[in-house]
């Protein structure tokens, strides 16, 4: 078997897949991914825009709101290329460094969104068990540190995997398994010893959102107790509706995620089609719903949306 080493003066290919077996579908098939790769960029610009153009939204929890998104439109930006040209121009070719780029940003903003839904807990922690400190905890200083803290530890779990990447070889099987570069999918091809790879993989992923969820449950278990503590029923049913938007952006953000690092690393006899929709839910279902979700459920950001846009047809 030929053996290819990424060290070669000549730049390996991988060759991505779209919908196996439904290859000569895939033009139609393109059509609902486009409409949802249109919906996750036109929302979440919409709530960034939102955002930061409405001074009565700058406030802790429309900040993490924003980071949100624009972790959101950043995940769906790293995949908009290979995945429309696989589908539409077949252009199914990616060099080796053009992939572990994608991998690195992928991976990356993957685990942002999850770091991001854990300091969206902690604001919800703070604004409904220490209502009286939320302003002096959750500084508009404080919640920089916070991203960029996300941010750095991002890039220090990501640069290992990547760097122990570039040092394997591979096979004369190329193809993987979706149309974008997936970093259990890449090392599966590897014919050197992977074993140091998949560590760093599961480092990875057990460090960040491994920690996170963990967090996220721990803050809500505390949020339900100091709810419950309320007397009035009202008074519980008010704190409750303020976590409903983030509690169904946590399950549609960990339940696919989950489902798809099981059926990578235990599904080897899964159907190869369970593989790309799991993966394209993963990718795809966080991005659109979160912007609907939050549009519907709050309503500061309905009543600004509706502001700007009737400003625009006045303007019009």
């Amino acid at each position: 078997m030929l053996i290819l080493n990424n060290t070669n003066a000549q730049p390996l290919t991988f060759f991505l897949t779209g919908i196996p077996g439904l290859r000569a579908a895939q033009v139609w098939i393109s059509i609902p991914f486009c409409l949802l790769y249109v919906i996750a960029l036109t929302g979440n610009s919409m709530i960034l825009f939102v955002v930061l153009r409405e001074q009565s939204l700058h406030e802790p929890m429309y900040y993490f709101l924003s980071m949100l998104s624009a972790t959101d439109l950043s995940l769906s930006l790293c995949t908009l290329s290979t995945t429309l040209g696989v589908f539409w121009f077949e252009a199914r070719e990616i060099n080796i460094n053009a992939c572990i780029a994608q991998m690195f940003f992928l991976h990356g903003f993957t685990f942002m969104e999850s770091g991001v839904l854990l300091a969206m807990a902690f604001d919800r922690f703070v604004a409904i068990c220490d209502p009286l400190r939320y302003t002096t905890v959750l500084t508009n200083a404080r919640i920089a540190e916070i991203g960029v803290s996300l941010s750095i530890r991002n890039v220090a779990v990501m640069l290992p995997v990547v760097l122990f990447v570039k040092k394997l070889s591979f096979c004369s099987s190329l193809v993987l398994s979706h149309s974008y570069c997936y970093h259990v999918d890449l090392i599966q091809l590897s014919c050197s010893d992977n074993r140091i790879n998949s560590i760093l993989g599961l480092f990875a992923l057990f460090s960040t959102t491994g920690f996170d969820c963990p967090c996220i449950l721990l803050s809500y278990v505390l949020i339900i107790r100091s709810v419950l503590s309320i007397a009035s029923s009202e008074g519980r049913q008010k704190a409750f509706n303020t976590c409903i938007s983030h509690i169904i952006a946590v399950a549609i953000f960990y339940i696919p995620l989950i489902s798809l690092s099981l059926v990578h690393r235990y599904g080897h006899s899964a159907p190869p089609f369970v593989h790309t929709v799991m993966a394209n839910v993963f990718l795809l279902i966080p991005p659109v719903l979160n912007p609907v979700i939050y549009s519907v459920k709050t309503k500061q950001i309905r009543k600004a949306m509706v502001k700007i846009l009737t400003q625009k047809q006045r303007q019009v």
